[in-house]
């Protein structure tokens, strides 16, 4: 894949197995994507696909990889170090697993200030409150003390603490109420502007990939089957069978839909 300076991320021949022996799963298979600085790139397919199996290989959660992934040119081993953290961090699905119920949002967002040293933890924890679109006045709320809107929010802000460049969102908005969604996805396009961030979206919603990203790649069983840019998604034009199917059955049921599924060539 090419690299340059403009290149954030890149993946190279990623494999990720998941136990030993014939019960072993291989959750990816021979994954290449290059991302660049200050887009939006976006992975989608049906649940099992691999696509958040590879934002966990990025992050470091899945250990048991191989190929390569390179940050900002430099490759990446199976441990993370703080230098990595402070460059990318990853935003989870479910607000309500992501946060501990027994922590204020204070101490959620101030221990990874604590641990790489931010001087004044506080003033910078009431900054990204304000930015995230709540206040000082959530500062010492708990979990069950928000909604899953402002969940979310927490855990958007949690993220930015460190002010990283890159961020994995691994479905950001499927776990909330669908009123709430669009305000979380508009928070995200607002964020990445103000910052400059860099977003890798795993989603299998395709409005929700149209909407953010600027280029995306479609995964099937573990294996990327084709790369197209969003202005190609939203004219309808996959060339992968596979992507054709995902698109014709997000257009929602009926049985037109659900004949065509069974006739592409």
């Amino acid at each position: 894949m090419p690299e340059s300076s403009e290149t954030a991320l890149l993946i190279e021949h990623l494999d990720v197995r998941f136990g030993k022996g014939d019960g072993a799963v291989h959750a990816v298979r021979d994954v290449s994507v290059t991302v660049k600085r200050g887009e939006t790139f976006g992975l989608v397919g049906e649940s099992g696909s691999g696509k958040s199996t590879v934002l966990r290989a990025i992050s470091g959660l899945a250990k048991d990889w191989t190929g390569r992934i390179a940050v900002d040119g430099t490759d990446l081993g199976k441990a993370r170090d703080k230098a990595f953290y402070e460059k990318v961090q990853m935003v989870f699905q479910d607000p309500y697993g992501s946060l501990h119920p027994r922590h204020t949002v204070d101490r959620t967002l101030g221990e990874p200030g604590r641990i790489h040293g931010i001087t004044d933890v506080g003033a910078r924890i009431e900054s990204i409150l304000r930015d995230v679109g709540l206040g000082p006045e959530f500062r010492f709320r708990f979990p069950h003390q928000l909604s899953g809107g402002q969940r979310q929010r927490v855990a958007i802000a949690r993220a930015l603490m460190l002010e990283p460049k890159i961020l994995l969102l691994d479905e950001p908005t499927s776990a909330l109420d669908v009123s709430v969604q669009a305000e979380i996805l508009n928070l995200l396009q607002r964020l990445k502007r103000e910052f400059g961030l860099t977003y890798i979206l795993v989603s299998h919603d395709l409005a929700v990939i149209a909407h953010m990203c600027d280029r995306l790649a479609v995964m099937n069983s573990g294996r990327v089957v084709e790369e197209l840019t969003a202005d190609q998604l939203r004219r309808a034009e996959p060339t992968d069978r596979y992507t054709k199917q995902l698109l014709t059955a997000s257009l929602g049921y009926n049985r037109a839909t659900a004949d065509s599924l069974l006739t592409f060539d």
